[in-house]
């Protein structure tokens, strides 16, 4: 045991990443003492049926808000805040939600708010964009930020597993949920996306500003073209500055095999950042797990006990850009006849969308066909698709999916 001022941490929620985080504060507060002058250890402890709140903060020197959902986290953070105590949360809803609301509460008070946990799992995302990175102009933040579609797409892709024996995997292992909604439609993702935004360019951007989209509709098909082309199949996370203004999307994309992001497989989650001043950046590691969250929560502790300051002034309004350029892979089911491929090509003409690779397959009674888009306004894009799906010669819905063409060097 070694000496340290006592600090009391108010723990609220105590499931999977509660108790690892208390078994984590437990074990290593000689260390943390060690570091910092200052000896963690768990005070009271909020559940759904033991606790109470205003004990727990009136007794505690820090909060730890481990509940998840908006609400009564929102009200307890607040709160907190309001009363001077540092906060560590590792809710992504919650920040990408009420970010402002919740900064404002830190700054008035100078109560530290912290939320590493929030955003892909053990990687220090946050603490490198606001702090090795804050004199820097980031020009754009994009990265896997979901282990549990990340695990999906990469089952699908080196196993031939179907989508829906890929998500019964990811369930089994326990990186789905029984109801994985949030994960594999691309909220949680657009959630922690919203929040990398905010910090990397200094305004005030949320949840409902970001654009999403899953990878539910992706199939055996996609993935095999994929295979073909020596391309990898991500759901990609980016937060980008656009003709002034910025853009925060969510999306299945293709990438070639020398994108930084193309070699993360399994459940891993890796971020990725650009500025002049670095050129790129790439971490990776663990994205989701008990143990993983717990650490980035810690490690929150030790910046807080280490005096690392973290309160953020007011940020102005987010200029949102809807319309970006980016290349699509399309796929046709038509009926195999004389004048299809000329339909087909019109309709993209007339929207100014040019084809870059084309694939014809089938048999002597319908065809399936696959290109892939050099860039163009993705308005541009889907008004040609909306024309192309209204043929007659069209079987199933055309199904489109963003080619990152990007290439980075060895």
């Amino acid at each position: 045991m070694g000496d340290g001022e006592a600090i009391k941490i108010g723990l609220l929620g105590r499931g999977t990443v509660g108790g690892a985080f208390a078994l984590l504060v437990e074990q290593r507060a000689d260390a943390i003492a060690r570091l910092t002058g200052k000896r963690p250890s768990i005070g009271g402890v909020l559940t759904s049926s033991t606790g109470d709140f205003d004990q727990i903060l009136e007794d505690s020197d820090v909060i730890v808000e481990l509940i998840g959902g908006l609400d009564p986290a929102r009200d307890y953070v607040l709160r907190a805040l309001k009363a001077g105590k540092p906060v560590i949360s590792a809710n992504k809803a919650l920040v990408s939600t009420h970010g402002a609301e919740l900064f404002a509460a830190s700054a008035e008070s100078g109560a530290p708010l912290f939320f590493e946990a929030a955003v892909a799992g053990v990687i220090p995302a946050i603490r490198v964009i606001e702090e090795s990175l804050a004199g820097a102009h980031v020009e754009r933040v994009h990265g896997i930020v979901n282990g549990t579609t990340n695990y999906i797409l990469t089952e699908m892709a080196n196993s031939g597993l179907s989508y829906d024996e890929a998500l019964k995997q990811a369930q089994d292992l326990g990186y789905a949920e029984a109801d994985p909604t949030a994960d594999v439609g691309g909220g949680d993702a657009a959630a922690k996306m919203a929040i990398l935004a905010r910090l990397a360019f200094g305004l005030d951007v949320s949840f409902d500003q970001v654009v999403f989209e899953g990878i539910e509709n992706i199939t055996s098909e996609d993935i095999a073209y994929a295979r073909e082309f020596d391309l990898v199949l991500k759901l990609v996370g980016t937060a980008e500055r656009i003709n002034g203004g910025i853009s925060v999307r969510v999306f299945p994309a293709f990438l070639y095999p020398s994108h930084p992001l193309a070699s993360v497989h399994g459940s891993f989650n890796a971020v990725t950042v650009e500025s002049p001043a670095i050129t790129e950046i790439t971490m990776s590691g663990p994205g989701a797990g008990g143990v993983q969250t717990a650490s980035a929560v810690l490690g929150d502790l030790v910046s807080i006990l280490s005096g690392v300051p973290r309160t953020r002034g007011e940020a102005a309004p987010a200029t949102i850009v809807d319309d970006v350029k980016s290349a699509f892979y399309l796929h046709l089911e038509v009926e195999d006849r004389p004048g299809v491929l000329a339909e087909v090509a019109a309709a993209l003409g007339n929207h100014d969308v040019s084809v870059r690779n084309f694939n014809q397959q089938g048999t002597p009674d319908a065809a399936r066909l696959v290109m892939v888009m050099h860039p163009t306004l993705e308005s541009n894009f889907f008004a040609a698709v909306a024309e192309i799906a209204a043929l007659p010669f069209v079987g199933a819905a055309p199904r489109a999916i963003r080619v990152i063409e990007e290439e980075f060097g060895s």
